[in-house]
Parts: C-alpha cells; sequence; structure tokens
C-alpha cells in the first residue's frame, strides 16, 4: 500500500491519496493535506467543516457526502464549493483523513 509523509507523519493511503485509516490522522495532516489541495490555510469555517464530516464517519462509518454536511453541519453548498473549490466533496474527505465519498469519481 503506498505511504505518504504529511506534518512529519507518515500514513497509509490508497492510491488516490485518500488515507485509509482515519486513526492515523491529525490535525496537522489536515492542514498539511489543505496546503497539498491548493488551500493556504483552513479557517474556522473549514473545520466546522472537517470535524463535521469526521464525528458523522465516526457515527455512520461512511464519508459524508455534501448534501448530508450542507443539511447537517448547516454550512450551506455554497459555501463548500467556495471553502473547497474544485470539488469540495473529494476535497473534505482526503483534509479529514476519510475515504473518498461514495459517488463521487
Amino acid at each position: 500500500m503506498p505511504e505518504m509523509t504529511l506534518a512529519a507523519t507518515t500514513v497509509q493511503v490508497d492510491d488516490e491519496g485518500y488515507m485509509t485509516d482515519p486513526a492515523e490522522w491529525t490535525p496537522e495532516i489536515a492542514e498539511a493535506m489543505a496546503r497539498e489541495e491548493g488551500l493556504d490555510a483552513l479557517t474556522d469555517r473549514h473545520w466546522v467543516v472537517v470535524n463535521f464530516a469526521r464525528e458523522d464517519y465516526q457515527a455512520k462509518g461512511e464519508t459524508p457526502g455534501l448534501r448530508r454536511i450542507s443539511k447537517r453541519a448547516g454550512v450551506p453548498t455554497k459555501e463548500l464549493y467556495q471553502l473547497f473549490p474544485g470539488g469540495p466533496g473529494k476535497k473534505v474527505a482526503r483534509i479529514a483523513g476519510l475515504p473518498k465519498p461514495k459517488g463521487c469519481v
């Protein structure tokens, strides 16, 4: 299985760069992933989304989609696209250390 070093930590990832063990995730890894995704820094609003996605994954066992994030985390879809431009579902999952969401190509 491929490995990636982020924030001085080596983590296991799949062929697309998604972490395979969410337990290896740290906030520092999230910041490093965000930079890889083209985001300069994670704001409080980014963290609302990332923390919701991780909590929801722990409760449901699957990565939440945009609709669920929007409805349950209280972050409108339009804002999700502003916070995570160019594919918010995939970016949220990578930054949160979660598997790629179902339905994303």
